[in-house]
């Protein structure tokens, strides 16, 4: 009987380690993660849970890369594209965003922001009031609501330091206090913020960070502020303790190419979701931008772009990204 317990102990110990085995590779995020399939240029996503379809939502940039364009035509006349996932690991499309804001001819959607109010989504958007062949255009940030994250009502255009701004990253302060960071790209592109005690009026305050960057990030995580800024070389972490003062780390993440398909690229316009403790970077590369063997400039390869996820770990007082490492994730609402 001793021997058969034992090896009963045994067999339900083995069960259990083959359950857990198949379970994580069931919640293992694939490299990449989302390719687009109208396009194959998703770019700029925002990540956020839809009450009403009980699901995970990916609002992205859709950039046109299949489209033959040697300017960057591709990159103007883009909608917002929509994937939907149950747990932050498998993505499917499933359309694109239904934005009553388009009074140009071939206008341009880029880089939402959204947040989620008193069951109300308010997104942020940069808009190019036409589709172009060079970047010498006015881009402006538009204020619009839903109420089921696809169809959009629109509200204002933020009167904000100037018409050259975009890429809006917003966060709840206090109950009655938001902050909206973007980038000013007459100030050498210099990231800039207003605050609103509405979500509808904002007051621009100025600089907040006067180096390069764009597609601000701002979360909170391991007793701080953390802001993550697309410096085209990677991304320079700032960190701060009341949201007016930023800190930059030592260290870039997400520059170093990473081994996994289509990651030999630097990350690029991430957005990032802390869940249940942890911290995940949802960010995009051009696989076809690689040091080691880049595409034809203004190819498909070139232009092609994907969403890949990464955990962001937090050491010695800074923030590390290891891209190669395996992400086990099952997002919880």
């Amino acid at each position: 009987m001793k021997g058969r317990s034992y090896f009963f102990v045994i067999f339900c110990a083995l069960c259990v380690f083959v359950f857990q085995n198949v379970n994580a590779q069931k919640n293992m995020a694939s490299k990449p993660l989302y390719d687009d399939p109208v396009y194959h240029g998703a770019a700029d996503p925002v990540i956020l849970y839809n009450k009403a379809k009980k699901k995970w939502w990916m609002l992205y940039t859709n950039r046109r890369a299949s489209i033959i364009d040697s300017t960057v035509q591709w990159v103007h006349g883009t909608r917002i594209g929509i994937a939907e996932s149950k747990d932050g690991v498998s993505w499917r499309y499933v359309d694109t965003c239904n934005i009553n804001y388009r009074p140009d001819e071939g206008y341009t959607h880029w880089a939402p922001d959204v947040i989620e109010h008193k069951g109300t989504y308010h997104m942020y958007l940069t808009y190019v009031p036409g589709t172009f062949k060079d970047w010498n255009h006015p881009r402006v940030i538009v204020h619009l609501t839903s109420k089921d994250l696809k169809n959009w009502k629109y509200e204002s255009t933020l009167k904000l330091v100037n018409e050259k701004v975009i890429d809006a990253s917003v966060y709840k302060v206090n109950d009655t206090l938001w902050r909206m960071w973007y980038n000013n790209e007459r100030d050498g592109k210099s990231i800039w913020y207003a605050d609103s005690k509405d979500l509808c009026n904002w007051a621009d305050k100025g600089k907040a960070i006067a180096a390069r960057g764009e597609g601000p990030k701002t979360f909170y995580w391991q007793g701080k502020y953390f802001m993550i800024v697309d410096a085209w070389k990677g991304m320079e972490v700032y960190s701060s303790d009341d949201l007016l003062k930023w800190t930059k780390q030592s260290s870039r993440i997400l520059e170093e190419p990473g081994k996994g398909k289509d990651d030999q690229a630097i990350g690029g316009h991430c957005d990032v979701v802390v869940n249940n403790g942890r911290a995940f970077v949802y960010y995009f590369t051009h696989p076809g931008r690689s040091k080691t063997n880049p595409a034809a400039r203004g190819s498909f390869d070139d232009k092609r772009s994907v969403i890949q996820l990464a955990e962001l770990k937090y050491v010695n007082g800074e923030i590390t990204c290891d891209r190669d490492e395996a992400v086990v994730i099952k997002l919880k609402k």
